[in-house]
């Protein structure tokens, strides 16, 4: 046999125990952060989730996010779903994935929380139901929310994270934007406020609605933060943008974002942003 039979002939057993070895290690013990590539163990993103290289924060479910925040919080509307308003072909199907996946009737976690020492109204919006689009069902919660926040006299923390309308829902996607953002003017009239965490990722009709019109504006790092997506700007205006044109690091930089808080910080900041929120409630009072 020739030297590169030979070489030939290692090659294929190589390869075939490399096969063999691979089977056998389970899923997801090797990961890659989406933002820098850097590979790694899993337990090194902890708790958190967040990569170890650059501080990405992994798109988790609501129910995950919220163990983040606080150990108190009572449910507010959780039997609410969508009807399927246009009988859009498999959407029942996709709802019915989305709701296995992350034990939501549909794409927000709504609810009274304590965070520190204070009483607010939480909204986490979940990336993992349907992108986290924007429908009839979870529009609803959110206005209620704040809504029952005008009544209580309560703050308003709402995490977002959506690919924008669902428009498996048509114009009554759409129409939740206006509907939330007047509950928002509601919420400011009563001289109450609203704190908004961008989590990735947070784009089109949220972020140019109720994402962007909060009096604090948080985010975590490495964020995706934007409107339309890069390549159809790029399109549209026949120039190429800069690689970080829709970071929040960027939107930092121009004033839209008042401070980028790493995951592992969220609760504390958030804890002594309130406590700020509530000395000077007091001195105004």
């Amino acid at each position: 046999m020739s030297f590169g039979e030979h070489v030939k002939r290692f090659s294929s057993r190589s390869v075939s125990m490399l096969k063999h070895y691979q089977a056998k290690v389970p899923s997801g013990i090797w990961q890659e952060c989406p933002h820098c590539h850097a590979s790694f163990y899993f337990k090194r993103a902890g708790q958190y989730r967040v990569c170890p290289e650059c501080g990405y924060g992994f798109r988790v479910t609501a129910h995950r996010r919220l163990k983040m925040l606080t150990k108190h919080f009572e449910e507010w509307d959780a039997d609410l779903e969508t009807k399927d308003p246009t009988e859009f072909p498999d959407y029942d199907r996709k709802i019915k994935k989305a709701q296995s996946v992350t034990h939501l009737k549909d794409g927000v976690l709504t609810g009274k929380a304590t965070i520190g020492n204070y009483p607010v109204a939480l909204g986490i919006m979940d990336p993992l139901f349907i992108m986290g689009s924007l429908g009839t069902a979870n529009g609803e919660r959110i206005t209620r929310m704040f809504e029952k926040a005008t009544e209580q006299q309560l703050p308003v923390i709402l995490l977002t994270a959506s690919g924008g309308a669902r428009m498996q829902e048509g114009i009554y996607s759409l129409m939740q934007m206006a509907k939330i953002s007047q509950a928002v003017n509601d919420h400011a009239a009563a001289g109450l406020a609203y704190i908004s965490v961008i989590m990735d990722p947070t784009t089109g009709g949220v972020t140019a609605s109720f994402a962007s019109q909060a009096d604090i504006t948080l985010a975590e790092p490495k964020a995706l933060f934007g409107f339309t997506g890069k390549r159809v700007i790029e399109q549209t205006i026949n120039k190429q943008l800069p690689n970080d044109f829709q970071s929040v690091e960027n939107s930092y930089k121009r004033g839209f974002i008042d401070e980028i808080v790493p995951r592992e910080r969220m609760a504390e900041r958030l804890s002594q942003l309130l406590g700020i929120l509530e000395a000077q409630k007091w001195g105004e009072a």
